[in-house]
């Protein structure tokens, strides 16, 4: 099992990439873990790139910039085409599955998630950055849900607490079904 990740989670301005990625931190400090996150963003308020960092090691941390990174969210095309290269080969690569990842080098396994039609059924398309946490956390196994949880719910404003546990948990539920494809060999 792996202890140490290399996480980005990558998308537009105004996406939540860099909530998502504080939120993740928070659950794996209170998991155990060492976590150092940073983010960057375009120079546009929104519609720019944006990504946030995560490190994770039940070791030390010396060095607070992804260097080989596992494990990669990209929300669009965009962040993937940008962000992609710097993902190991093995690594793990969650995206929506209108994201085209054929580029990319072929031992990375790829997981394509309905991400943005689920969040658009839950009728709050915003979301999709937690949404995505779910599916993300499912198939890697770092954090605890209770902590996934109360990160949730000490990050995002009160009167949306509801609609983004709730995309959490629909989140987990397709990561399920991902894993589960992944384990008899299909297509993910």
């Amino acid at each position: 099992m792996n202890n140490n990740w290399e996480l980005i989670i990558s998308g537009s301005g105004g996406q939540g990439a860099i909530l998502a990625g504080i939120i993740f931190a928070e659950a794996a400090l209170a998991d155990g873990y060492n976590v150092i996150q940073t983010q960057s963003y375009g120079p546009e308020a929104r519609g720019g790139a944006s990504r946030s960092e995560v490190l994770i090691s039940k070791e030390e941390l010396a060095y607070p910039k992804v260097q080989q990174c596992n494990l990669m969210v990209a929300l669009t095309q965009e962040s993937l085409d940008k962000y992609g290269p710097l993902l190991a080969d093995g690594g793990t690569l969650i995206i929506d599955e209108d994201i085209d990842a054929s580029a990319l080098n072929t031992s990375i396994k790829v997981y394509k998630a309905p991400i943005f039609t689920a969040a658009a059924k839950l009728l709050r398309p915003m979301v999709a950055n937690v949404l995505v946490l779910g599916i993300l956390n499912t198939v890697s196994g770092i954090v605890s849900m209770e902590s996934l949880v109360n990160a949730v719910r000490a990050r995002v404003p009160a009167a949306t607490t509801d609609i983004n546990l709730a995309a959490l948990e629909e989140g987990s539920k397709i990561g399920k079904e991902l894993s589960a494809k992944a384990f008899k060999g299909g297509n993910i």
